[in-house]
């Protein structure tokens, strides 16, 4: 109904499921979800300049765990 039900809805889901990484709130008309087709669930990984640097296949079966895996050595090069 509110913007301020939206985030204790979502901050009491984050606590309850446990969820260790950081989630973001999308705004109540749902810009995010519509401009990265978020549904049904996907994964992103965003590389520093702010770009898709993956999107997985839709969920759950969609998550290749290698691909990601890939992925993120791509963004964040071993030191």
């Amino acid at each position: 109904r509110s913007e301020d039900e939206r985030a204790s809805l979502a901050g009491t889901c984050v606590r309850k499921l446990g969820i260790e990484m950081p989630a973001l709130l999308d705004e109540f008309g749902n810009s995010t979800e519509s401009a990265y087709t978020a549904w049904p669930d996907r994964i992103y990984l965003i590389d520093a300049s702010g770009k898709v640097a993956y999107k997985s296949k839709p969920g759950p079966f969609g998550f290749k765990p290698d691909e990601l895996q890939a992925a993120l050595h791509r963004v964040v090069p071993a030191n």
